[in-house]
Formats: C-alpha cells, structure tokens, sequence
C-alpha cells in the first residue's frame, strides 16, 4: 500500500512526497482510512510508529472543501508535554504546507500574549497541553465551541500525570456532536473508562502489543555498587566512544549531578527535565540532535516521547520503580528495524525492580560486571529461569566471562516520572518532555 491509495488530496501527496516518505506505517495505514471515514477512533500505538501523521494526515483531509472557516478552532490535539505539542504542531504545518490551514501550539513555559493573539487572529488547528489550555479557557481567550474534531494524544501519559480533571472540563465546553481520537500505548482499565465518556461506537486500531520490549533492542545489565556508577558511566563512554547516549535517571537533582560529572569528565552532556526553562529544554535537545552533545541526561517525564533518529543507545543509570517505563524507555532505540542497544546499571537495591522488568517482558536479561567495578554488595538476584548470567559478589572474573557491550547501536526512551517520591511536576504547565513521531516509510523502509 502506498499512500497514494489513501485518498489523500493532491496538495497532501505532494508535501508527503517532499518529505521522502511514499509508504505508510501500519498504524498509518489502519488509522488514516478510518479517520476519513469520519467515526471515532481507539488507536493503540506507541511513539516512533508514526501515530502522529496518522492523525495529522487525515485531519487535513477532513478539513478541505469547507470554505466557511470560523474563527475559532475546528480541530483540538491534546497532547502531555509541550515538547510532543510542538513536534504535532510542526507536524500539521509541514504536512499542511499546500493547503490554507492554519495552527497553533499553545503550553506553558512561554508568556500567553502571542498565543492570545495568534488565536484572536483564528486558527483551524489547536494542538495544546491541558493545563496551558485551562489557563486560556479561565481568561475566556480560546472558543472551543465550533471543534470538529478532537485527539487525545498519549492518553496513558497524560492520566499518568495527572490531567484528568482538566481533560473533563475541557470535554464539557465542548460541542457533543464531534469526531474523537484516542492515541495511547496502552489500553488500561482507566483509558477505557475515559474513552466510554466521549468516544461513541469507535473504530478500534492496534498495532503494538502491550508491554512489549522491541526485540531489534539488545538488553543487557551490569551490575555495580550505586557508589560507583557514576565512574562507570564515564568508563563506557570513553572506552566505547559513544556519540549519542540517551541516559535515564529517576530525578531531576540526579539528573544535573549527573550531566555535570560527564562534563567534567571531557564527555559533552547536558540534562532536560521539567526544572528546565523551554528556550533551555529545546537548546539541549537540538544540539543533542545535531551531534554537538554526546549525552542528553533525562527523566522519564521529559524524555518521552523524544522522536530522535537512529539513536544508538539507551542507558539506564537507574531503573524505573514502574516496570511498564523500562519499555517506553527502550522503545526509544530500535526503530523501524534497526538494531539498538539498551544497558542498565544496576545496584543492589534496585533488583526487585529488575525481576518485576523481567516478569514483565517475559525474558531474563543478560547480566554482566566489569573488572574494576564488580560489585561489593550482594545482589540478591533471582536465578534465571531461562538463561541469564548474573554475576554474584565475590565471583572472579575469567577470560570467558562477558564484557559490557561495545558501541555502534541505535536507542531512544521514556517512561513515568519518580522524583523523590513524587512525580516530577513544572510549575509552568503541560511541563513536561515529549515529542512526535513522524509519517511513513522512506522510500520504503519505516521512518525512524
């Protein structure tokens, strides 16, 4: 199927031809008909599988032909993070570049007047974080009354963070008679629930299971003392000359103590996470993208949904208290069939955490330790029942023992946020990372 068997306009085509891409992704090629068809859509589907344009595409679509344009918005994209609403936006306006349509992305962490005024001037397309959205609503500078149509992108993770209340008022000023989307990775008790109080009689789409490890991803473990993780980390990167690591940490603290120490270190880092002001979170991520950092050091909350390509690698500096984040994590490298590498560190108090990883992706990963840094304190891991090489305390190492990997894979990831107990939260708004993924295969193979 290409996309020229879509019913796609001509104008459509033509930016998605300029772009490269001529074949859809799976969740392109269920979701765009269905869209069109105009009924309500449950879409399950994960970052990187090209779920934006399946969305944006087909928006654009729906929105020819009708040349009385209200001032107000006719589309509304909710999105988690304002990273993710930027990525959406630009989405809209690249795939939109032939047509009249007009956007706007709205979230906090910038000043309201532009935003006031782009959308006194109308707008056909609003892509918007929740509490960006509500502070507009509350000043009486946004009119959702004439909507047509409404996506909730990355559903999961905007419940996860604890925007359901505002999803609701939002919901209610809308008008009844609408198309809805629901975009989520995974279909939880609480997604259909939300979904049965807006969506009517939907079409359902999945392309990914729930809770599945990519399996281009190698996934492997070294076990180390927590105190000397942070010269660990240093060790790989100049041993292995690594060149775009994705690295994860619980906090945000952890986060910048981190990225200093890699500096120091000669290895260019920089962290992103909520505390980040948006001029710095963009700066970091498009030097991070152009090569000019090795290292971009992040939480789970501002790194989801990153859409980098070819990422080689993922490291966990500390596993994910929630087993289903290690997943969205490394679902950040192997993309689109190219082979990543994910690698955790792992102290003895987070086994529990790694056997809840291992019950949950249904595999026992392969464990390593490195001479210089093999562990002092035991780590009680469970034997492995399929096949693992755990290195227990006290264990010598021998020339047939496994060495950490070396580099030259691809990577990229995101997850729930634990911030000392606490989710990581922003005073500014929708506050936390995100991003888009993007249409189609080139020239035949997936975008990644």
């Amino acid at each position: 199927m290409k996309f020229t068997d879509l019913g796609l306009s001509a104008e459509i085509l033509r930016a998605i031809a300029e772009q490269g891409y001529d074949t859809p992704t799976p969740i392109q090629q269920q979701a765009i008909p269905a869209v069109l068809t105009g009924r309500d859509l449950m879409a399950c589907a994960q970052t990187g599988t090209g779920k934006t344009a399946g969305f944006t595409l087909p928006i654009l679509q729906r929105l020819l032909g009708k040349r009385a344009r209200p001032k107000q918005p006719r589309v509304l994209v909710l999105t988690p993070t304002r990273e993710l609403a930027m990525q959406v936006e630009e989405s809209v306006r690249t795939y939109g570049k032939h047509l009249p349509t007009t956007s706007l992305a709205v979230f906090g962490g910038v000043g309201m007047n532009p935003q006031v005024q782009a959308l006194a001037r109308g707008i056909d397309i609003l892509v918007a974080t929740p509490g960006r959205l509500m502070d507009h609503m509350q000043q009486k500078t946004v009119d959702l009354s004439a909507v047509e149509i409404l996506v909730l992108d990355e559903a999961d993770r905007m419940l996860d963070m604890g925007f359901i209340r505002d999803i609701r008022k939002i919901l209610a000023v809308m008008p009844k008679q609408k198309q809805s989307l629901l975009f989520s990775a995974t279909f939880s008790d609480e997604i259909r629930e939300l979904a049965q109080t807006f969506l009517h009689n939907p079409e359902s789409v999945e392309v990914a299971r729930r809770n599945t490890a990519a399996e281009t991803v190698a996934q492997r473990v070294i076990h180390v003392d927590r105190e000397q993780k942070r010269d660990l980390l240093v060790h790989l990167f100049q041993t292995h000359g690594w060149h775009q690591v994705l690295v994860f940490t619980r906090t945000k603290y952890g986060a910048d103590a981190l990225a200093r120490k890699l500096d120091k270190a000669g290895i260019r880092a920089a962290a992103l996470h909520g505390d980040k002001s948006q001029g710095a979170r963009v700066r970091a991520l498009n030097e991070f993208k152009d090569g000019k950092l090795v290292a971009l050091v992040a939480t789970d909350i501002a790194a989801r949904g990153l859409d980098i390509d070819a990422l080689p690698h993922v490291i966990n500096f500390e596993l994910p208290n929630v087993p289903e984040d290690y997943v969205h994590r490394i679902g950040r490298t192997g993309r689109a069939g190219m082979e990543g590498e994910a690698l955790s560190l792992v102290c003895a108090d987070e086994c529990a955490y790694l056997r809840d990883i291992e019950k949950l992706i249904k595999r026992d990963l392969e464990k390593l330790t490195l001479p210089g840094f093999v562990p002092t304190v035991t780590t009680e891991v469970a034997p492995p029942k399929r096949g693992g090489n755990p290195q227990s305390r006290g264990q010598k190492q021998s020339d047939k023992q496994k060495q950490a990997p070396r580099g030259g894979r691809g990577t990229s990831g995101t997850g729930r946020p634990n911030d000392g107990g606490g989710r990581e939260r922003n005073a500014a708004d929708g506050r936390r990372g995100g991003g888009g993924a993007k249409p189609g295969h080139r020239n035949g193979q997936r975008h990644h």
